[in-house]
């Protein structure tokens, strides 16, 4: 019995309505439905999917400290990806919110990538088909 495609992932954040405008205004995600959880958080649309569930602090959980330890590490957690259109408004996007990120273009394939972290310290990828991309190479800003 396979897997047919990923439901959502879900990140314990620092500061929930930070992150909640990260995911709407920068990954163009919506926020939607969520259940009457006994807990703050939403629930991030992707389309019609609730891909990213977000998830405010909780009275049990340990308080996410600032400092050294902020941005936190992911663990074996290297990235999340959504396929995207409309990069030259990604990177506008990206630059009037101050938010650095890294373009790759991707051999053979030619498709564009933009690697910028959130709030928490989760990078996230964006990707944008081969009839985007405009030159070859590594980008950032």
């Amino acid at each position: 019995m396979p897997a047919l495609t990923l439901n959502h992932y879900t990140i314990r954040v620092r500061d929930l309505e930070r992150t909640k405008d990260f995911y709407k205004d920068i990954v163009g995600l919506t926020v939607g439905e969520r259940p009457p959880l006994p807990f703050p958080g939403y629930w991030m649309y992707c389309g019609d999917i609730p891909t990213v569930h977000l998830i405010g602090y909780r009275a049990e959980d340990p308080q996410i400290p600032d400092g050294p330890s902020y941005p936190a590490s992911t663990g074996r957690l290297d990235h999340i990806a959504f396929n995207c259109e409309g990069l030259k408004a990604m990177r506008e996007n990206l630059k009037s919110h101050g938010i650095k990120y890294e373009e790759r273009v991707l051999p053979r394939l030619n498709m564009t990538q933009l690697f910028y972290l959130d709030p928490d310290g989760i990078s996230v990828e964006c990707n944008f088909d081969a009839k985007e991309t405009q030159s070859q190479g590594m980008r950032g800003y």
